[in-house]
C-alpha cells in the first residue's frame, strides 16, 4: 500500500517534476537555519521522486566543510558551521560539474559526522540523474561565491519550522553526535544561533517558503543515499 503523502508535500514533489519536465537537468537547492528540516525534505523528495520513476540525487553542502586541520590553521574551528568554514568556490566549482556532465558520473564528497570531518567522493550522480537535490546553510547568502552558487540552482526553496521545536532538535543532535547536554547548549546558542540569524536574513531571496511542519514528514538522523552518515541540517 502506497505511503499517504500530505498535500503540501505532493505540492512540492509536483512542483519538482513539472521543472523536470525540461531539456536540463534540475539543481534545486533548499536552505534554512540549522534543524530546520532541509535534510529531511531532500531524503524524502529523492524517495518520492525515485518512486515517481524520476531519477535523482542529493548532494549536501556539508561536504564542504573545511576540515579541522584547516580550520585549526584558520583559528576558526570555534566557530564551525559559519559562512567562511565551508569551501564555497569547491561547491560551486561541483554544481556547475554537475550541471555540464551529464554524460558521467559525478563525484561529490560527503560530510562523515561521527568523525566530523568530510569524506571526497562518496556520493555517486549517475548521469541519468534529472534532478539533483542540494541542500545547506549559505545557498542565498551575500558573500562571494554564494551569489554565483544561487545562479546554477533551478530553484532555492527555504524551510522554516516552529523556532523552540528547532532549537530543541538542534541541541538533541548535538547530544547524539557526542556533545555533552551542557555544550550541546552553549554550541547551539553561540554557535547555530548567530549562523540561524544571518540565514534568516537570505528568507526574501528564495523562490519558495517552505512550512515544514505542513509536509508532516518525521525528522530523524538521515544521510544520503550512498553516502557515510551525515547530520541532518
Amino acid at each position: 500500500m502506497a505511503a499517504v503523502i500530505a498535500p503540501a508535500a505532493r505540492a512540492l514533489l509536483d512542483r519538482v517534476r513539472t521543472l523536470a519536465g525540461g531539456g536540463e537537468r534540475v539543481l534545486l537547492g533548499i536552505t534554512g537555519a540549522p534543524a530546520a528540516g532541509k535534510s529531511t525534505l531532500a531524503e524524502w523528495l529523492v524517495e518520492a521522486l525515485d518512486a515517481e520513476g524520476v531519477a535523482s540525487a542529493w548532494v549536501p553542502m556539508d561536504g564542504f566543510h573545511l576540515a579541522d586541520a584547516a580550520l585549526d590553521r584558520l583559528g576558526r574551528r570555534h566557530r564551525k558551521g559559519a559562512l567562511d568554514t565551508f569551501d564555497g568556490h569547491g561547491y560551486l566549482a561541483l554544481l556547475r560539474r554537475l550541471r555540464a556532465e551529464t554524460s558521467n558520473t559525478v563525484y561529490a564528497p560527503a560530510f562523515e559526522r561521527d568523525l566530523e570531518q568530510p569524506i571526497a567522493n562518496s556520493i555517486p550522480v549517475a548521469p541519468d540523474a534529472r534532478v539533483v537535490i542540494t541542500e545547506g546553510n549559505y545557498l542565498l547568502a551575500d558573500p562571494e561565491p554564494w551569489p554565483e552558487v544561487r545562479r546554477e540552482l533551478t530553484e532555492v526553496w527555504f524551510t522554516e519550522v516552529d523556532q523552540t521545536l528547532r532549537r530543541e532538535r538542534l541541541v538533541a543532535r548535538h547530544i547524539r553526535f557526542g556533545k555533552a547536554p551542557d555544550a550541546a547548549v552553549v554550541w547551539a546558542d553561540t554557535v547555530d544561533e548567530p549562523n540561524a540569524r544571518l540565514i534568516a536574513a537570505t528568507r526574501g531571496r528564495a523562490d519558495l517558503v517552505v512550512d515544514f511542519d505542513a509536509l508532516e514528514l518525521e525528522p530523524g538522523p538521515v544521510g544520503p543515499p550512498n553516502a557515510l552518515q551525515t547530520q541532518p541540517e
